[in-house]
């Protein structure tokens, strides 16, 4: 194999920027649209960095036509975005015309330009209405998110041929309820491990209907952020640690989803947490386990983890019930963010999901890296960080697949700066920059440069 073939694409690999509802639309009372978890949390003092809201953000509601058409002049072929339950339901349960035909009209401006779009249902953004009758830990939860999806998929699966049913439920569930970082803000081990339970429910829900309204070319998967689990000694300790990590961090989710239940040795390890299994009914794991076309891997750092002295030591890593182990500061080159550079643990992972997963399809559905991006004299932005960061992170991507990894397609985050959730707008995470002292004004920055010649070429540069 020559040079060049080591650097090339598959034919028919899928490009594409990603970006979701609440971090970017803003117009949060137009169009009837409800509240949302979000809405209220970022409400709490104290709860976000600088009291930052969404109540505008990038302001896509309005400039979704400007920025679809910066979009067609990089040369991006794909778009990823999410679906604002409540501005399509404000009460989590009856549609608001107005709010469903905003997404009709990006759906068709987007393809209008020779872009595919690629719709994510849940990115986080519960109605308030629903959390206020128990939220993810509570069942019912589950089904009203099976009806929200078939509402989508009526309006816009006639167009939409790529969907996603849920957008990291560890985030949701563990971030939301677990440690409260996240909205809803709830601190209850117990009631995260309820939420995580029926956030896959909702998955396995949502594809039944998704299924049964599906046409022919229509695909559907779950994406998942995964950390990989490193560790300096290779002993009976640190591989238990490693173990234990791993576990509750990606095989939780990853196991119901491909049909094998939720792992014994996560159940062993958490089995202090009560009867959180009482929500568990009898189909439930029939249901979540609905065959996928692909899996979306969400991919950023990877996370080191020690065991501890004492075997009953309550870890600080935000994951709920687990004792015994930790994770420890990240090393170095980090991102702004503070989160490691280590593009080789996304080939690893994309090799053990090949192979853990027996061959299923996966898709890299977010990838990126926020740095402190500075507008230079000649008005450009010129990082050169977050283009090595890209470049280091497709060649992992390459070396995956050469080794025998099917890896169909690439979408980076973030297509724009944004909210980014509790950190406000600290965070650039952007091949656009957007000015937010300055009228929202769009900077294009040299990583889409980059971006839009790789895509073009389907190759990395040699």
């Amino acid at each position: 194999m020559n040079e060049v073939q080591l650097h090339r694409f598959p034919p028919g690999f899928r490009w594409g920027v990603g970006t979701s509802a609440f971090q970017i639309e803003g117009g949060v009372t137009e169009d009837g649209r409800g509240r949302s978890v979000w809405d209220t949390f970022t409400g709490v003092e104290g709860k976000i960095h600088s009291g930052h809201t969404a109540d505008v953000a990038c302001d896509h509601f309005h400039r979704y036509e400007d920025d679809f058409a910066l979009m067609t002049r990089l040369g991006f072929p794909g778009y990823r975005f999410s679906v604002s339950w409540p501005r399509v339901m404000p009460d989590g349960r009856t549609l608001e015309v107005r709010g469903l035909a905003f997404y009709d009209r990006m759906v068709d401006s987007l393809l209008d330009r020779g872009i595919t779009p690629s719709v994510t249902l849940y990115h986080w953004d519960l109605p308030q209405a629903l959390e206020d009758e128990g939220g993810w830990p509570a069942r019912d939860t589950a089904y009203r998110f099976a009806d929200y999806a078939a509402l989508v998929q009526e309006l816009l699966g006639d167009r939409v041929d790529h969907w996603t049913t849920v957008n990291e439920p560890f985030c949701a569930a563990f971030l939301g309820y677990g440690t409260g970082v996240h909205a809803p803000g709830r601190s209850d081990e117990v009631l995260a491990m309820r939420a995580a339970h029926h956030l896959m429910l909702g998955h396995g829900l949502a594809m039944q209907v998704l299924r049964a309204g599906a046409r022919q070319g229509q695909e559907f998967g779950l994406a998942l952020n995964f950390a990989p689990a490193l560790t300096d000694v290779d002993d009976a300790r640190y591989r238990e640690a490693r173990r234990k990590f791993d576990g509750l961090h990606n095989r939780f989710f990853l196991d119901p989803a491909l049909g094998r239940g939720y792992p014994e040795d996560v159940l062993a390890d958490i089995r202090h947490l009560g009867d959180w299994t009482s929500v568990i009914h009898d189909g439930d794991l029939e249901t979540i386990a609905q065959p996928m076309d692909w899996l979306g891997v969400n991919y950023y750092a990877p996370a080191r983890v020690i065991p501890l002295e004492d075997a009953d030591a309550v870890s600080n890593c935000g994951l709920p019930g687990l004792r015994g182990m930790d994770v420890t500061p990240p090393r170095g080159p980090l991102t702004s963010f503070g989160w490691e550079q280590a593009p080789e643990s996304l080939t690893d992972l994309l090799v053990w999901l090949h192979e853990h997963t027996g061959g299923l399809p996966t898709e890299v559905l977010e990838n990126g890296a926020a740095f402190e991006d500075q507008v230079e004299q000649d008005g450009r932005v010129h990082d050169s960080e977050r283009e090595r960061y890209l470049h280091e992170h497709l060649r992992a991507v390459l070396a995956a697949i050469h080794a025998g990894a099917d890896v169909r397609g690439y979408v980076v985050w973030s297509l724009l700066d944004n909210f980014e959730w509790a950190l406000g707008y600290t965070q650039r995470f952007g091949l656009v920059r957007v000015d937010f002292a300055d009228g929202l004004r769009r900077t294009v920055k040299d990583s889409a440069r980059y971006y839009a010649r790789v895509i073009e070429k389907n190759a990395l540069p040699v």
